[in-house]
């Protein structure tokens, strides 16, 4: 079965509506780099549209009822949204998952030092990377600092015209002959992803001259002292802002569009459903990349719990009441997955694998090497849902991560698969997935944005 590219496809109505979606797009990676200035982005959108605190609704004694639309946020990095549907809600809900974490550089808790005249903060990297790709390139620092008394100092450093950059060295071609023999792996090695932020000795110092001038500024436009980093969260992320890329136009180039772009197009979806027949939900979730583990990961019992706060509310909380609603749901776990790479074509299993421009994606099974740690949806499942898609008219596409024996991923689709409900890995084509800039169609975002909403509202 051959899909076909959906830009030949639309009228100039559906040609506007993709360069807006697009535009907007853009603008949200830009603003939302990390997993902390996500959520602030999604709850400014979200309010503006209707949606009210859950712990405002609960502080108020007030009833859910159908219509009403409701959100809570946990520790900043996650954010959940509820529109209550007119069916009973042990009949289900309809959810969207993604998430909004990337991989990146962590600055580490004592992370300030010297060498060679120069002045470095060090970093663990996170989630997979290729550490090659991040050196040599203008990197922005983006985060908060809380001191002792409580006070969160907000670090965004990099992304303006007038503001500095960081980077990492790396060594000149000339003398690079021994390391150009390295694995690809070993070229650059974790340690030694550390990067500049100085470079001039503070005068009438006597030794560290370069730290002590980092640490004057700090203090000075930040209000910090060293020990301060010790309760900190420092992201190195590319500087620069998203682009569309092609003469045509027709792509866009930026960090963070695993899995950022499923989230937006998630988003999109959810503020668009209007009196949804079964509930609607979208939950937007950190740590993914590193296996969803910690208080924001999926793994973590806050889904659940504001899933038990909304029935509580809606005078209808009980343990059973909470199981039989969870099974009874469906869900699409938003998430990326890897574009056909003619450069690479060996890599890819031609006819399983989501062509850039071809519509949103969907992925039976992820895992790898046999399916190894995946939730594998079932075929029931799969014809509901290609009856959706193809009622809205939506352009899809099915593939496999890599050839059999290459490749493998995870999401969180086997974590809510573990409520016995039907969930299905399901999202966007991406081309140089986890490098520090990564390449979709803006016609494949349209064509996601159109089908979670389809999703949202199917009965």
């Amino acid at each position: 079965m051959k899909t076909e590219n959906v830009w030949e496809k639309y009228s100039d109505k559906q040609l506007k509506e993709v360069e807006e979606l697009s535009a907007s797009y853009r603008s949200f990676l830009d603003k939302g780099k990390t997993e902390r200035e996500c959520v602030s982005e999604i709850v400014n959108r979200i309010e503006e549209e209707g949606y009210v605190e859950l712990a405002k609704v609960i502080k108020a004694g007030r009833k859910l009822k159908p219509g009403d639309k409701v959100y809570a946020v946990n520790m900043e990095k996650s954010v959940v949204m509820f529109q209550i549907g007119k069916a009973p809600i042990e009949e289900g809900m309809n959810i969207l998952g993604a998430h909004i974490d990337s991989p990146r550089l962590d600055i580490k808790q004592n992370p300030l030092y010297e060498e060679g005249d120069f002045a470095y903060f060090d970093t663990h990297y996170y989630g997979g990377i290729k550490k090659y790709q991040w050196v040599a390139i203008p990197l922005a620092l983006h985060g908060v600092i809380v001191k002792k008394d409580g006070t969160t100092v907000i670090v965004n450093v990099g992304e303006e015209e007038d503001d500095p950059v960081f980077f990492v060295s790396d060594l000149l071609i000339h003398l690079a002959a021994e390391q150009m023999e390295k694995k690809a792996n070993k070229v650059i090695e974790g340690e030694a992803l550390d990067i500049i932020v100085g470079n001039k000795p503070l005068k009438g110092e006597e030794k560290e001259k370069i730290t002590a001038g980092i640490l004057k500024i700090l203090k000075e436009q930040y209000d910090v002292e060293e020990s301060d980093f010790i309760s900190a969260e420092l992201e190195v992320v590319p500087a620069g802002k998203a682009r569309e890329a092609g003469f045509d136009r027709s792509m866009v180039l930026a960090y963070g569009q695993d899995d950022r772009v499923c989230a937006y197009s998630s988003l999109e979806a959810m503020l668009s459903v209007k009196s949804p027949e079964r509930t609607a939900c979208c939950l937007l979730v950190d740590k993914e990349e590193i296996g969803s583990v910690g208080a924001t990961g999926m793994q973590s019992k806050f889904f659940e719990n504001a899933f038990a706060e909304v029935l509580d509310q809606m005078e209808q909380f009980s343990e059973l009441t909470i199981r039989r609603a969870l099974a009874a749901s469906r869900m699409l776990s938003s998430d990326v997955s890897s574009a056909f790479d003619p450069s690479y074509a060996s890599s890819f299993d031609k006819k399983n694998v989501a062509y850039l421009g071809h519509g949103m994606v969907f992925n039976k099974f992820t895992g790898s090497k046999g399916k190894s740690g995946s939730n594998d949806a079932n075929a029931e499942y799969l014809a509901f849902i290609r009856k959706v898609m193809d009622d809205a008219g939506v352009s899809f596409q099915t593939a496999e991560l890599g050839k059999v024996d290459l490749g493998g991923g995870g999401t969180i689709a086997y974590i809510l698969s573990l409520y016995g409900m039907n969930v299905i890995d399901c999202g966007v084509a991406v081309l140089n997935m986890h490098a520090p800039y990564e390449a979709t169609s803006k016609a494949d975002l349209y064509e996601a944005k159109c089908g979670y909403g389809a999703f949202l509202m199917a009965e």
